[in-house]
């Protein structure tokens, strides 16, 4: 516990320095400010059952969305409290209807933790994929109140499996059950004693982008970009990938590009502008080119990429695309969500760091994602998927079976919790 209480200590103030200059590390600490007043207001804990989920960000909040929203549609009349660790997910989410407060998790430590459960007295806790706090888990344990990790993911080099793993495996033993989204985890688990409380589910992202795909409404101003040449739709990509990207959108006039950055700050922006020579921003294409679909940059040469510098629109993006690309390959911290693309039918490229995510791994084995190490292999898939045709479409329909026969996750989760009537006792 002690070195646990350092790291705690050590976090906190890491990000009381870093918001000296931080944007982030400031919304971190001002969003927490007056948490527990907010949550006295709310007056939760005497109106009845209670969901609490926990996401760590934006990624897990999608991922344990399809199985708030199915307990919502079951259960109209209960609550919902939705935490998020980072800004990234709160910032975004905050205004989310399907909850009936959105708020940030505070820093873990014991009385934050027991004053946090007292206020929100939760009947069914949630706790999306990862992020494991110590005494907030202890709590909930002591409290009986069940608390159940969805689509978890689990790996040898993780500390559950290190012999200084002690305590991380003690937060283990304090939820009542465990889904986990492959057999891997499920026998990792099981060398640790946890059998009985384990079940392999799947991952709830797949049944996230399969209603995703299924609610798409079109978007005017993309269908206008796109017109009827084959379109290359560059989703969630940081400068490595933009700088493998930017020679064949430049030399491929012909084509539509649409790059949606992970990063979108101004100085950001502007960087990508400078790569891509025919850019435009979708703000401005919206504004003065949905109707006509051309639009002149400076050298006067039509406009073949978009620069997508909103958040929302990505997932509904794919849909247009011939083939897509995702970003986050060609970085330490590997590719980001395969799915939200694979689920329109549409062939996958992405960079060579994938072997964290075994649905990267596992759509590449389908053949339905392309893996490539540099711009030059980058630009020879892009040509073998646009001048076959028939090549093209079977990767997409293999990524697009993919994910059809991977939903089912959120069922499972939904039956555990009615078996075991978690929610009317």
């Amino acid at each position: 516990m002690f070195f646990y209480n350092i790291f705690c200590w050590l976090y906190r103030s890491g990000i009381r320095i870093a918001a000296l200059w931080n944007p982030k590390a400031r919304r971190w600490i001002d969003g927490r400010k007056g948490l527990f007043e907010k949550l006295e207001a709310a007056g939760l804990a005497s109106k009845g059952p209670l969901i609490w989920m926990h996401c760590a960000s934006l990624g897990e909040f999608e991922q344990g969305r399809p199985l708030l929203e199915a307990i919502r549609a079951q259960h109209p009349t209960i609550k919902i409290v939705l935490s998020f660790f980072s800004p990234s997910g709160y910032e975004i989410r905050k205004d989310y209807p399907g909850a009936d407060l959105v708020c940030y998790l505070p820093m873990d430590s014991r009385d934050n933790a027991h004053r946090f459960i007292e206020l929100v007295n939760p009947s069914l806790v949630l706790w999306v994929k990862y992020e494991y706090w110590y005494y907030f888990l202890i709590a909930l344990k002591k409290k009986q109140i069940p608390t159940l990790l969805v689509s978890g993911i689990f790996r040898p080099d993780q500390p559950f499996f290190k012999w200084y793993g002690r305590l991380h495996r003690y937060m283990l033993d304090c939820f009542a059950h465990l889904f986990v989204q492959n057999p891997e985890s499920a026998q990792l688990l099981g060398s640790l004693g946890f059998s009985r409380q384990v079940t392999v589910s799947g991952d709830t992202r797949f049944d996230r982008v399969a209603a995703i795909a299924t609610a798409f409404r079109p978007i005017p101003e993309i269908e206008a970009f796109c017109g009827t040449r084959p379109v290359i739709v560059a989703g969630s990509t940081w400068d490595a990938d933009e700088e493998e990207l930017d020679h064949y959108a430049n030399t491929h006039p012909e084509l539509r590009f649409i790059i949606a950055p992970h990063e979108i700050d101004e100085e950001h922006l502007r960087d990508v502008e400078q790569l891509f020579k025919h850019a435009v921003r979708y703000s401005i294409w919206k504004e003065r080119a949905a109707e006509s679909g051309e639009l002149a940059v400076g050298n006067k040469q039509p406009v073949n990429t978009l620069i997508i510098d909103n958040i929302g629109m990505l997932s509904k993006l794919y849909r247009y695309a011939t083939i897509t690309y995702i970003g986050g390959g060609f970085g330490s911290d590997g590719v980001h969500n395969v799915l939200e693309a694979a689920v329109y039918n549409k062939p996958v490229v992405f960079g060579p760091v994938y072997d964290k995510y075994f649905e990267a791994t596992e759509l590449l084995e389908a053949g339905g994602a392309f893996s490539v190490s540099n711009a030059v292999e980058l630009e020879k898939e892009f040509d073998r998927l646009l001048t076959d045709g028939a090549f093209c479409e079977q990767a997409g329909r293999a990524a697009g079976n993919y994910v059809k026969n991977k939903t089912g996750a959120t069922k499972a989760v939904m039956e555990y919790i009615q078996e075991k009537r978690l929610l009317t006792s």
